[in-house]
């Protein structure tokens, strides 16, 4: 079966997310046997030439994209955002230290809980007495005396808010952020950030690989009893190479970083998520209260989108016609409720047209 016989429906999942197209088609190609290998890239030994150049090569694509500055290492990890929720401070946080962390939602509240379990914890800034509709302002932080890092998360999936600036630590304070859910979705000023981790199963690639992009003055910080493989050391001295790492994830991952360097790079990522996510917010906007967001607006996410209809009956019969015109996976998390749209980097603009289009037609039936 080729792709062009399968028939696609409009993907609006938080994750695992969609992939370009063409990402898919190059994979499918190349899946029984790479070209010039003779084995599929599921098969292929990750101690071999032709895998060393897949992963250097994505290593090197990676910083090429998004300009990461020296001094820096990008490795490629296992565990998800999850392990970094406790690589972070077992790294980072010194017995006598006080971490900070800024609480947006549910998963820098998962963050915290884990750091707990290692040392002292500080929440320097907290948007949760408002249902997290917001992103805290600069002026709300109460930053510890000296905190060993800052703890951040760019994007809020469940609440749909998203950080417009980046948030100014104590000088010398390194600043971490969890960028899983937005990660290259536009430019971002690396150097700005000690320590940036994000899942790849939204922006980069599919689920199972993580990947880190670390100072290299941070990488010497861990305890020397910590286990082997859990300090970022350990990765950054085999270039991620340590043990058998997520070949396919890192072979999805090179797909999609030279699908977006071919595209333009970073900055038409960024116009063209600006672009989608405008439609959406466009059409909560003008219709007169009916659908309402959760986000405020200068916190909105450009890559999940949340809003309530009037009743919860109405957002059941939302969801179940979306579905039923092939807009899947618009139901909210239960901590919110109503109706989500992830339109991360590679969902198609078509797709955020046919959903601006049901939620006029749906109003207009049952407004």
């Amino acid at each position: 079966m080729t792709t062009a016989t399968v028939h696609r429906v409009f993907n609006f999942s938080a994750g695992p997310a969609v992939l370009p197209l063409e990402v898919l088609e190059s994979a499918q190609r190349d899946l029984v046997a790479l070209p010039g290998v003779g084995m599929s890239v599921l098969e292929i030994s990750h101690r071999s030439k032709p895998f060393e150049e897949i992963c250097f090569g994505a290593e090197e694509d990676f910083k090429r994209l998004a300009g990461i500055p020296a001094g820096y290492q990008v490795l490629f990890l296992q565990g998800g955002a999850t392990l970094q929720f406790s690589m972070v401070p077992m790294n980072l946080l010194p017995p006598d230290g006080t971490a900070d962390y800024l609480d947006t939602g549910v998963w820098s509240e998962k963050a915290i809980k884990e750091a707990q379990k290692v040392g002292a914890v500080h929440v320097a800034a907290s948007s949760k007495a408002t249902n997290h509709d917001r992103i805290p302002g600069q002026g709300e932080v109460r930053f510890s005396e000296r905190p060993a890092y800052v703890h951040m998360t760019s994007n809020n999936t469940i609440f749909g808010t998203q950080y417009h600036f980046v948030p100014e630590v104590p000088a010398g304070v390194p600043l971490v952020n969890d960028a899983s859910s937005d990660v290259f979705c536009r430019p971002v000023d690396f150097s700005k950030f000690a320590l940036t981790y994000a899942g790849a199963q939204k922006n980069l690639s599919i689920a199972g690989l993580t990947v880190v992009v670390i100072r290299e003055d941070l990488l010497e910080r861990a305890p020397a009893g910590l286990p082997v493989y859990l300090k970022y050391a350990t990765h950054a001295k085999e270039r991620s190479l340590y043990n058998t790492p997520p070949v396919f994830g890192i072979y999805v991952l090179r797909l999609v970083l030279r699908h977006l360097i071919a595209g333009g790079g970073l900055a038409a990522v960024e116009a063209r998520n600006r672009r989608k996510a405008e439609k959406v917010y466009a059409a909560i906007d003008g219709s007169g209260g009916f659908y309402r967001g959760h986000a405020r607006p200068d916190s909105r996410s450009w890559m999940n989108i949340t809003f309530r209809l009037p009743s919860e009956e109405l957002e059941k019969r939302f969801v179940a016609e979306a579905t039923a015109q092939e807009l899947s996976g618009l139901k909210g998390h239960r901590s919110v409720g109503g109706i989500r749209a992830s339109i991360y980097n590679a969902f198609p603009e078509a797709g955020v047209d046919a959903l601006v289009s049901f939620m006029a037609e749906f109003q207009r039936r049952a407004g």
